[in-house]
């Protein structure tokens, strides 16, 4: 199974909600770029393997958690048993893309179908597993608001190219909203509004200088929109033209970054290539 990568294409942090999360309104855009989910049976515990080392096989992985919540959804008791995942991980960790919710939403097809869940229930259990996690179950251009888990389907966005450029470094969404909150100051009072696409770039860039850099350096390039996605690291920019994409991801590829060149997928194209 496919599982495909998002950007966000905006996203505005409203303020902090009464259960502590912070309020959103996001626009989710999803990529060619994905990981690949592999199921089999086996005989005794569940269990994950990935090709990516630094990537975790036990209960920190999503995959994990969303196999646990479909064996008790489903009635059955005790940790889950009879299946294997394999992960075939190509979407960054820690880069703002979605990849370990994107993963737990295919897991969670995926085992709902062999363990008879239905969907509405599969829903809900995406919900409790991250604020991402609902989004991988549409697909293509979204709005979401409050935690970023109430979503709103929009026309698809212009099909563009779309150049990644992944930092060596990564940043954790815990780390990039405390920053957040502590350059806005944001106890008793009102956010700060932002001049870019995301709120939370500036305060990443301050930690991390290159970001601000590289978003320059995609706009110099060619790029119709520039900005990080979600709580970084990763960077984007949107291209109309597959040729002038693939001299900006060349032209930025250095030792300490890498680029990658993918697309943006519509509804329609993110159903099929996902299975749903």
């Amino acid at each position: 199974m496919r599982a495909l990568a998002k950007i966000n294409l905006t996203l505005r942090v409203l303020g902090v909600r009464r259960d502590g999360y912070h309020a959103l309104e996001t626009t989710f855009q999803s990529l060619a770029l994905h990981d690949t989910l592999t199921i089999r049976a086996v005989r005794g515990p569940f269990r994950i393997t990935c090709d990516d080392p630094s990537c975790p096989t036990d209960r920190r992985n999503l995959v994990w958690r969303a196999a646990a919540r479909v064996w008790r959804a489903s009635g059955r008791r005790g940790a889950p048993r009879g299946a294997a995942v394999h992960i075939a991980k190509r979407i960054p960790m820690q880069a703002g893309l979605g990849g370990g919710s994107s993963d737990a939403a295919a897991a969670l097809r995926a085992l709902g179908r062999r363990w008879r869940v239905g969907e509405s229930e599969l829903r809900r259990i995406a919900a409790s597993l991250g604020a991402d996690v609902p989004y991988f179950f549409e697909g293509g251009t979204v709005l979401g608001v409050e935690r970023g888990d109430l979503l709103f389907r929009l026309s698809d966005h212009p099909a563009a190219w779309v150049v990644l450029v992944l930092p060596a470094f990564g940043v954790s969404t815990k780390d990039a909203y405390g920053w957040f909150d502590k350059d806005n100051k944001v106890v008793g009072r009102a956010f700060q509004a932002s001049r870019g696409a995301n709120d939370l770039q500036a305060p990443v860039a301050r930690r991390h200088p290159g970001i601000a850099r590289l978003v320059r350096a995609l706009r110099r390039r060619g790029a119709h929109l520039a900005a990080m996605s979600g709580s970084g690291s990763a960077v984007f920019g949107l291209f109309r033209r597959r040729p002038q994409a693939l001299r900006a991801a060349r032209a930025l590829a250095s030792a300490s970054r890498r680029t990658a060149v993918t697309r943006t997928v519509g509804r329609a194209g993110y159903r099929r290539l996902v299975g749903n």
